[in-house]
């Protein structure tokens, strides 16, 4: 049998980080905006007659071989520890071969890896009729990549890859729930610049930082996200309203919180370009993911994405052309 899949990766706008659990808990209309991007993460998975597990990621140029799911279990390390922690976790009951693939560029900050693991445990969701929503299918994702990187994750970035589009995330007591945004995708692309300044140089700049001084009191850092809390709130009802000067205010406030939050989400290359393109018609800018390096996401006045990207592209970083990506995860199945 054969399954294929994939998933979209996604630009976060406003509210990040506040979907770890449990910082959103303790700041009123807790909520994250985001969208999906045309950059998609693709598994190819067949079934074998041994039992062997083949893994085998195309963009990172690493394969990854075991004799059985035994073997695969045992094994203290893995080459490819995503894939192999989505295979230990549905442990299939015959050999496999796994080839993935990902347009997402190194630390981009676009939740390519929030995406694999979706179109992945789609995949496997798919071949063993294990059942699960698609909803179960996030806690599941959330939890895998939580093993990998072995702190807490947040809900936001396995969404888009879910569903697609514009959405919000409402982060309540009594549960998480994805809500679509009447966004028009062409007048937001219209306005969409995304720059990859890199991979970013350090490693150790993370939201579990943030998170932790959350969790022990500081005020200060408490104040900020009670900030980045009613800016999202905000932000949804300006997308919604298509008021797109007022989202441009937005975006330049949650980064001015979120640049106070943790200093090193920013650097000379990011602050530069968001210095350079505010005269050539770009409204607000911010970091994608935990920053440090990786994409910035810029909102433009339409007609001025070409000026704005050769300022971007002069200063030193890419420019990746994207367009919202309409659909959630597909799967294909075939044989069998």
């Amino acid at each position: 049998m054969r399954i294929v899949s994939k998933s979209a990766c996604r630009v976060d706008l406003a509210g990040g980080t506040l979907d770890i659990w449990p910082l959103y808990l303790h700041h009123a209309n807790a909520c994250t905006v985001h969208f999906a991007v045309d950059r998609y993460t693709s598994c190819d998975l067949r079934t074998r007659e041994d039992s062997r597990i083949v893994l085998r990621s195309r963009d990172l140029g690493t394969q990854e071989e075991f004799g059985s799911l035994a073997e695969l279990s045992a094994a203290k390390k893995y080459k490819l520890a995503l894939l192999a922690e989505v295979v230990r976790f549905f442990a299939p009951p015959m050999g496999i071969d796994l080839d993935t693939d990902s347009e997402a560029p190194a630390g981009a900050g676009i939740s390519g890896s929030s995406s694999l693991i979706i179109t992945l445990a789609s995949a496997f969701n798919k071949l063993l009729g294990t059942g699960y929503s698609i909803e179960a299918l996030r806690q599941v994702a959330q939890n895998i990549e939580a093993r990998i990187i072995k702190v807490p994750t947040g809900c936001q970035d396995y969404y888009p890859a879910m569903y697609g589009g514009v959405g919000a995330v409402e982060l309540r007591v009594d549960g998480i729930r994805r809500v679509a945004l009447p966004v028009d995708h062409d007048d937001l692309i219209s306005r969409t610049v995304l720059a990859y300044t890199g991979e970013p140089r350090n490693s150790g700049i993370n939201n579990w930082e943030v998170t932790k001084l959350h969790i022990d009191g500081n005020k200060q850092v408490h104040r900020n996200f009670d900030m980045i809390a009613g800016i999202a709130h905000a932000m949804r009802s300006a997308l919604t309203a298509g008021d797109w000067t007022e989202a441009g205010r937005l975006l330049r406030e949650e980064w001015s919180f979120r640049k106070k939050n943790a200093p090193g989400i920013t650097t000379p290359l990011i602050d530069e370009m968001v210095k350079v393109t505010r005269k050539a018609g770009a409204v607000g800018a911010k970091v994608c993911g935990a920053g440090g390096g990786g994409c910035v996401f810029f909102l433009v006045e339409p007609g001025t994405k070409e000026k704005v990207r050769a300022l971007i592209e002069k200063a030193g970083a890419t420019v990746l052309p994207v367009k919202v990506a309409p659909k959630g995860v597909t799967v294909k199945a075939s044989g069998g």
